[in-house]
């Protein structure tokens, strides 16, 4: 996929103000700082369109972007920052229940981890929610370059094994760096196809 365009739609904390749910949509998640705005920027190759906040977990709001007018990205507020207050965490757990489960365009959420580290229980238990929810999902590995390939290797195997412990078979598994644009091409081609088989989908029903 070529991108040629990609802008900020708006941010929304509220589903009613959400964009027409006309267009195809793929929505980003993880913890605090595991990357998540270089990785959509080296996507669409726009320094700068998703911004990191200056105070991480302060900020709830779905943040829309869309690309080539023909898809949404959606940039998701980040889980797991411990000085988000309880209240803080009812309302994103609320708005993003919301968003996953109502949201009729929403095709994939791509949940990002750390590829340094290991199996968190954060993001353990959120995609055993979103695979409770019958939610699709892909599981994209961030920072690959700050390992080695030995290093990588060992660590996504081992986080792949963790997950087999207590799933049949695993969703879409991508390993990325915003650095050297690794898996950017994969991810995009992995959109691309969604695009078309929804697509000729439609086409088939006379819509």
């Amino acid at each position: 996929m070529i991108i040629k365009d990609a802008r900020f739609i708006s941010s929304n904390n509220r589903f009613d103000r959400l964009p027409k749910d006309n267009l195809p949509e793929y929505a980003f998640i993880g913890r605090s700082n595991v990357g998540k705005s270089s990785l959509i920027n080296a996507l669409v190759q726009r320094k700068g369109l998703a911004k990191t906040s200056a105070t991480p977990g302060k900020t709830i709001a779905i943040n829309h972007f869309v690309v080539n007018n023909q898809w949404y990205l959606v940039d998701l507020p980040g889980y797991g920052y411990a000085k988000r207050s309880k209240k803080s965490r009812e309302e994103w757990r609320v708005m993003l229940a919301n968003y996953i489960s109502r949201r009729r365009n929403l095709l994939y959420t791509f949940v990002l981890v750390d590829s340094r580290i290991e199996p968190q229980n954060s993001d353990i238990g959120f995609m055993e929610w979103l695979g409770e929810n019958q939610v699709p999902f892909c599981i994209v590995f961030t920072k690959a370059d700050k390992l080695s390939k030995v290093e990588l290797d060992r660590n996504v195997e081992a986080y792949k094994k963790r997950l087999l412990e207590d799933w049949e078979e695993l969703p879409p598994v991508f390993v990325t760096s915003s650095e050297t644009k690794m898996g950017r091409d994969e991810i995009l081609d992995f959109i691309e196809q969604q695009n078309i088989e929804l697509d000729n989908y439609l086409k088939t029903k006379g819509l």
